[in-house]
Parts: structure tokens; sequence; C-alpha cells
């Protein structure tokens, strides 16, 4: 009888026991999905600030300047207000912003201050030489997509040293000078000049500095050709030289609403702003 007694006390101990453990992983199993769901979108939430597989297309019902300002604050931390000197110089050289492309650097903003804050942003750049030259350095896609351009047909650049590429704060400072002033730079901040943009970049301004624009001697549609089918277009409107790399086909500008513009048989893709 004491057995039995025994075996009925450890039997219900046992079954007590089993209960306790049934009802522990029910209770974390009707809680797995809200554990593990927030975890998920944290490492979604990185992966598309840190390297974006999907690039943004604004939505195609907006019209041209929507569309290139909602790219705009997707693409810029903060934006250049509208009657600003940042914005005059978005107008004329932000259309390499809509570039989307995980391996290319964008600077934070339209203006490097200085040497130092060119340097440091130059330094964060992955680079590959232009084949062919000793000291012409770019971002690398740009610079294998220009190389690739260069394979299918001949492409000078314009004077064939390192200022056709990738410039420091103190070229673009030197240029500058060459071709304007300070009250030039004064009238530019207030509006009133703009056909220099078309001349010079002022000072920490021009895309040179970022490593994805190039002066080239371009003289023929089959040039035209392979470098727009490699992403690489006109975007400063009369600088005839000067070309960037946008990362796109040209079927794909308008969707950020770039707008073309044939100046004097030259086409342009110009900010809508």
């Amino acid at each position: 009888m004491k057995r039995n007694s025994k075996l009925k006390r450890r039997f219900k101990k046992i079954t007590f026991i089993t209960i306790i453990i049934f009802l522990f992983f029910t209770l974390v199993g009707s809680d797995d999905n809200n554990y593990y769901q927030p975890l998920q979108n944290i490492v979604i939430r990185n992966n598309i600030n840190t390297t974006p597989s999907i690039p943004f297309i604004p939505n195609q019902q907006l019209d041209e300047k929507e569309k290139y300002l909602t790219t705009i604050n997707h693409q810029i931390e903060n934006p250049p207000q509208p009657d600003s000197y940042e914005y005059i110089l978005l107008r004329a050289y932000g259309a390499v912003f809509i570039n989307q492309q995980p391996e290319i650097k964008l600077p934070p903003k339209v203006i490097l201050d200085n040497e130092q804050e060119t340097q440091d942003f130059q330094g964060k750049m992955r680079v590959n030489l232009v084949e062919g030259t000793s000291e012409c350095y770019l971002q690398k896609v740009a610079a294998d997509a220009f190389n690739k351009a260069r394979s299918i047909v001949n492409i000078p650049l314009k004077s064939g040293y390192s200022g056709d590429c990738t410039r420091s704060f103190a070229t673009n400072l030197r240029f500058w000078q060459k071709y304007a002033n300070n009250q030039t730079l004064e009238q530019v901040k207030q509006g009133k000049e703009t056909k220099i943009l078309g001349v010079v970049a002022p000072p920490g301004t021009s895309q040179h500095l970022w490593g994805l624009a190039l002066d080239l001697r371009v003289s023929s549609v089959a040039q035209r050709q392979a470098l727009n089918q490699n992403g690489w277009f006109q975007t400063v409107e009369n600088d005839v030289p000067h070309w960037t790399y946008l990362g796109w086909n040209e079927e794909s500008l308008r969707k950020f609403g770039l707008q073309e513009k044939i100046v004097r048989d030259i086409t342009y893709w110009l900010t809508p702003i």
C-alpha cells in the first residue's frame, strides 16, 4: 500500500511538471512572432539605410518638379530651401543626385565648404583609374562605366590632364578665380547671375569634386551613344565638354523629373526646378 501511494504521488508530480512545461512553451510560442518581428524590421531598415538594393522611384503621377524634389528629399538629409544659394546650385548641378547605385558616394549637401571637408568626402570614395591615363581618377563605378564606353569608341579627355577628372577644392577655386571674382559670386548668391554657372562652378560646388564628372572631347554620334548607354550624360547647360555620371539609361531619366533640352544640337538633361 505504501509503495502504491508513493507511485501515485510521483505520478502526480510528473504530471504537474509536464503540464507546467507544456504551458510554458505554449506561451512562448504564442509570443514568437511578437519577439522576432521587430528584430527582422531592424535588420531590413539597416539594410535599406546602408546599402539600398531597391532604388527609390518617385510617384509617376507627380509633375516633373515634384518627381525631382521628392527624389532629392530621399537623397539629401537637409535639402536646400527655395530662393537660397544652395537651391540655385542644385538647379545647376543637381542632376547627379538621381544616382542611386549603392557603390556611389554622394555628397551630403550641395556645397563642400573647404579643402578639408572635400578631402574628408573624397577619402570615403572608392576610386578607380580611367584607362589610358596615369592620374585621372573617378569613383570606381563611374570610371568602370566610362572605360566600358571607351572600349566601344575612342573618347578623349578634353585636356588629357587630371583636371578633367576628380578635382581638389583648390583646383575648383583656381578655375573659378580664372573666370570670375568675388563680385560675381555675390551676384550668383543673389540669383542675379546664372550664366557663369555654365562656364565654371563656384568654389566647393563642382561635380568634379565628387568624382562623378569628366571634361571630354565628344564630336560624334557614336561617342554620345556609347556614353549614354553607360550612364554618362551632359547635365550642365552650355558647358559642352562637361559630362556627368548619372548611372541610369536614357529612358529612366524622366522618371526622376529630369528634362531633356536641346541647345545647339546638344542634348542636356537638366533639373526641373
